[in-house]
């Protein structure tokens, strides 16, 4: 089975060897729940997102891997921050990729759709944002969701 490692200032992490940007999105409703995958490849919760591919902006890769990994189309409406900390890197099993973290956060409306599965997420949900702290997710996930909590954006780091 092809996994994610996630690592974070762990001496015993591999070396990165790839740094792509990327995308995640923190889409709430009208009821301000947070829209959250459990992942297939590490059985975490986490925001949908993922690679920004050549010749697309950051908000239509945003907009794409929200609808691809959740079912839900929305519309961009800001920005969290942006997260390049070196001390996480990201373990690819299936090609011995070791990505770099490097992703920008945006915020958004969900427009249409309804909660579906893909391959990339077992489970899509509306989390009530009182039910976070039951979502097991890494660290790096659970700062995104805190910046964006916290209403202080832009985050830079």
């Amino acid at each position: 089975m092809n996994r994610r490692i996630d690592y974070y200032d762990d001496p015993n992490a591999p070396a990165p060897n790839s740094l792509v940007p990327s995308v995640n999105v923190v889409v709430t409703n009208e009821a301000g729940d947070l829209l959250l995958i459990c992942r297939t490849d590490n059985d975490n919760w986490a925001l949908p997102g993922g690679a920004i591919d050549l010749g697309e902006s950051i908000p239509a890769a945003a907009v794409r891997e929200t609808r691809e990994e959740t079912g839900i189309t929305c519309e961009i409406t800001g920005i969290v921050g942006t997260y390049s900390d070196p001390k996480h890197v990201i373990l690819y099993t299936s090609n011995g990729e070791v990505r770099q973290e490097f992703s920008i956060v945006l915020t958004a409306q969900a427009v249409s759709g309804r909660p579906t599965p893909s391959s990339e997420s077992r489970e899509v949900r509306w989390v009530p944002q009182d039910e976070l702290d039951n979502c097991q997710m890494h660290r790096s996930m659970r700062m995104r969701i805190s910046h964006f909590l916290q209403d202080n954006r832009p985050h830079i780091g």
